[in-house]
């Protein structure tokens, strides 16, 4: 085992692939917060709920139904999504045209809702979630052993990541989402039923996190706070990459994680504050985020 500044080798990339793994949940989570943000102006604070639905969703797949890993990981983003576009219906189709303010106040009073329901029937602590069969052990990599579920959480995170963004920016359904959101009037003349779209639009993001919290099942706890840990870093991550900029969340996401990961190596007294800092930062230099468009 060699060094690297004085660090043994396992312990640097043992964190730098922590921080991939984090970063694969940061990316994919802002990714659904900058496409409801993005394409409703809707700031979602019940995102980390969602995330901890799609966790307990595939939990109850496999403790009720004897349904796995992989059948949770296209059921549960689904069923949480649907239960997202329910939530759209009912509560914010309403406030699209009211100031943001009232949209973060409602998505925040009803995460408190469900994490508080969650609580009250599963406690605060964790239920645990196997790793699938065809993922368990690692490979052996001479300076590391990595994880064969970590490695695969990292590139699917990845590919979603990438897959989404040629969704949004690259065909004509995401031409017509973002026209949608500009110009519904004009959208509505070619016969696009727009408040539609836009419901499908919140459920998409809300199954990204959803899938999220699939992935993060066997790696953390399932528990009802799990998304309450996460969403404030969620934040700062959309923030730091840009209000509702698709490439700025998978490249923040990812981007700060390994930052996060590699602070933890050199500096571990900062390792909880230097997403913070970056974003405080990022701010003074640029308001609109580094990905971001200014007003």
């Amino acid at each position: 085992m060699f060094e690297i500044f004085g660090i043994p080798s396992q312990a640097l990339f043992g964190q730098l692939l922590i921080g991939l793994i984090n970063g694969s949940f940061y990316a994919l989570l802002s990714l659904g917060l900058a496409v409801i943000f993005g394409m409703l102006n809707i700031i979602n604070f019940t995102h980390g709920a969602q995330y901890m639905l799609g966790a307990f969703c595939a939990f109850f797949l496999l403790q009720y139904a004897g349904l796995g890993y992989w059948t949770a990981l296209i059921v549960a983003p689904l069923a949480v999504g649907i239960f997202g576009m329910i939530i759209e219906r009912l509560f914010l189709q309403w406030l699209y045209k009211l100031d943001h303010l009232y949209g973060l106040l409602l998505t925040f009073g009803l995460g408190l809702i469900i994490e508080g329901v969650f609580r009250n029937y599963f406690g605060s602590s964790g239920l645990p979630y196997r790793v699938p069969e065809s993922l368990q052990g690692g490979q052996n990599l001479g300076f590391m052993f990595l994880p064969n579920y970590r490695a695969w959480v990292i590139v699917f995170s990845l590919f979603v990541c990438l897959a989404t963004w040629f969704l949004i920016e690259r065909t004509r359904l995401g031409a017509y989402l973002r026209a949608a959101t500009e110009n519904p009037t004009l959208v509505r003349a070619f016969g696009i039923n727009v408040p539609r779209m836009i419901t499908l639009t919140y459920g998409f993001g809300v199954g990204l996190a959803a899938l999220a919290g699939v992935m993060a099942a066997p790696i953390y706890n399932v528990s009802p706070q799990m998304g309450a840990d996460l969403i404030i870093v969620v934040f700062a991550v959309v923030v730091i990459g840009g209000m509702g900029s698709i490439m700025g969340a998978i490249v923040t996401g990812f981007g700060l994680g390994v930052v996060e990961g590699l602070t933890k190596v050199f500096f571990p007294e900062a390792s909880n504050t230097v997403i913070f800092i970056i974003m405080a930062i990022v701010l003074l230099v640029r308001p609109a985020g580094l990905f971001g468009r200014g007003a």
